[in-house]
């Protein structure tokens, strides 16, 4: 498996702040789920009041909710983004902080609260700390820039097939 950081850039290119690239939402574990015409700027502004204070969501630029999605999962502390596009490309938000721990999460010992954080990807694959950060304004902006490019955001690190 390839592995790759991107690392955070400076410079964030301009994006338009009312468009809106993603073609269908779902709040997990419930909470419901949103087509295109239903993304609205007030269920965008809920999605973005709701990241800091704790969220599961899935947001998909595929209409039919089946590819090229970005899953955003909070707590109020950590906040982890996946991204999967089309031809296999993973990306997870990517936190240096833990780079140290990659060979501890690879043993998979799910009860180590030093490397995995108390969040389940998809409700159920507990979260390692090293995708999941703890700056919510940057990863609001990350989300938002999602939903309005279909990007992955320049302002935080990302990893490339981390596991």
């Amino acid at each position: 498996m390839e592995f790759a950081i991107i690392p955070k850039q400076d410079s964030i290119p301009p994006f338009d702040p009312d468009a809106v690239a993603v073609k269908h939402i779902e709040y997990y574990p419930y909470g419901g789920t949103f087509e295109e015409g239903d993304i609205t700027p007030d269920l965008i502004a809920k999605i973005l009041k709701e990241v800091p204070k704790g969220i599961g969501v899935y947001l998909f630029l595929d209409p039919d909710g089946e590819c090229d999605w970005m899953e955003v999962v909070s707590d109020g502390e950590w906040l982890s983004l996946g991204c999967s596009f089309e031809g296999n490309e993973n990306y997870y938000s990517y936190n240096p902080d833990f780079a140290d721990t990659i060979h501890r999460v690879e043993e998979m010992d799910f009860s180590d609260g030093e490397v995995y954080t108390s969040m389940d990807s998809g409700g159920q694959s507990p979260i390692p700390k090293i995708q999941a950060i703890t700056d919510m304004q940057a990863g609001v902006r990350a989300v938002e820039y999602f939903i309005r490019t279909g990007k992955l955001y320049p302002g935080i690190d990302w990893a490339y097939s981390l596991f």
